[in-house]
């Protein structure tokens, strides 16, 4: 089977993607705007049925590519098998709005830029899919485009593994899972891997050494053998090599000394998958609803794409709804409290901010990301705002900046897959909102 039928995991830029993808396919031409590519506007997938050129299916390798990517973000489940993340059976608890239209009207410089932009222009530059703004606990701002509804879902990419670095956090605040030790005392399947003589926090932070390319160019690069290792669809028959995420991960190997240096790479995350999983006896779809889904109100179930044994991608399957995000960020920010419950100790929170080892972090060259440190697999910004965020590629973010009680949440279907090229829109757009809010309290 060619790659371009086999690949589950696309990443790009550190940042992972749930993907059918070939190596000639990670080269992207210049993509028409928001407007021209708003998969309401082409048709794709309308009619009864749809006809023929606005079909986007399976076994078709290419629904990934733009602006087919566009529809794909909100329905991933209609093309891949997946785990439910169960909200329970509760009644979802309503957020409180308080909408504020100055918001639209916010007003900023981009990075490298010398011409301001305002919010909505930079949602429109950005490819934005959804936008929920939190502050105070309250929705201020929230917006839907293109694919997405409010009772839909969205792709959150490699947000999905600051869940799993959360989940990871929560057992060693517990006592439950112990950071400090070597990952094959744990996981004895990974003893001859590199992640064996890791440490858990070393891949909690993803500062081991790993012999693994990414190099999409390549079409013999690690990426792309890990890619349909983690296919679920049935391998052909000569095929010979590991079947799924678990299998993958123990042919890894060591390449340098664990600790010295910041490597964004997704094996990281489904390797902690694997160390949470054996620490609880639960695979992380059905923690993820245990410890946060059924206790924040949520409204909807969310989901998260599998491999062909069942295994949830803890780097980057989950899809879930905009709100649902919001009341994550939101529990964040309120040191692991929501609506008078607390949910997990603070000291949870309080070590995700303080970030990770920012000599480690430099060494990967983030542009954008001058000063700023990984943990737990949330990106530390160490600004004056003490913010963090969860990311994901395509523009995908949980931004959360303490100092103005601001949540942002955004679903996006950006062309460019690294958030080196949205972040220049992004960043200072969260900044100048977050310094209105301030200013409007203060009025």
């Amino acid at each position: 089977m060619s790659l371009s039928t086999t690949g589950l995991t696309f990443v790009t830029g550190g940042l992972a993607v749930l993907a059918f993808i070939s190596p000639a396919q990670a080269e992207k031409p210049a993509a028409p705007s928001a407007a021209q590519s708003d998969p309401v506007a082409l048709g794709w997938m309308r009619g009864f049925p749809p006809p023929p050129d606005k079909l986007i299916m399976q076994p078709d390798s290419d629904f990934f590519s733009f602006p087919k990517m566009r529809w794909t973000v909100c329905h991933i489940r209609e093309l891949m098998p997946t785990k439910e993340v169960s909200r329970g059976i509760g009644a979802p608890v309503p957020i409180t709005y308080d909408l504020d239209e100055g918001i639209a009207k916010v007003t900023f410089k981009p990075i490298g830029g010398e011409r301001p932009m305002t919010w909505n222009q930079s949602l429109s530059a950005n490819y934005t899919d959804g936008i929920l703004v939190l502050h105070k606990g309250r929705i201020v701002h929230e917006k839907y485009f293109g694919a997405l509804v409010e009772a839909g879902k969205h792709a959150a990419m490699s947000m999905t593994k600051s869940m799993t670095g959360l989940l990871a956090e929560i057992l060693v605040a517990e006592g439950t899972l112990d950071e400090t030790a070597r990952v094959d005392t744990i996981v004895p399947e990974l003893k001859a891997s590199a992640f064996g003589s890791a440490t858990v926090r070393q891949v909690m932070d993803m500062t081991t050494a790993l012999d693994y390319s990414e190099d999409y160019s390549d079409p013999d690069a690690d990426i792309w053998i890990y890619s349909k290792a983690a296919s679920p669809l049935p391998k052909p028959a000569d095929y010979e090599g590991p079947n799924g995420y678990c299998e993958y991960l123990q042919t890894v190997k060591q390449e340098g000394v664990h600790g010295e240096a910041f490597g964004y790479k997704t094996v990281n995350s489904d390797a902690l998958g694997w160390i949470v999983a054996r620490s609880t006896g639960k695979d992380i779809a059905h923690l993820l609803s245990e410890r946060i889904w059924t206790k924040i109100g949520a409204e909807q179930d969310g989901y998260m794409t599998v491999d062909a044994k069942g295994t949830p991608f803890a780097g980057g399957g989950l899809s879930a709804g905009l709100r649902d995000l919001g009341r994550i960020g939101q529990l964040m920010l309120n040191g692991g409290e929501l609506d008078g419950k607390r949910l997990f100790p603070a000291k949870v929170v309080d070590n995700i901010r303080s970030g990770g080892d920012k000599t480690a972090f430099a060494k990967a060259g983030y542009k954008t990301l001058p000063g700023g440190s990984y943990r737990s697999m949330w990106w530390i910004f160490h600004n004056d705002h003490g913010a963090y965020a969860a990311r994901g590629v395509h523009g995908q973010t949980i931004y959360i900046d303490p100092t103005a009680e601001m949540v942002i949440v955004r679903f996006s279907s950006h062309p460019q897959a690294k958030n080196g090229s949205i972040d220049p829109t992004s960043l200072p757009a969260y900044q100048a909102l977050a310094e209105y809010l301030i200013a409007k309290d203060k009025n």
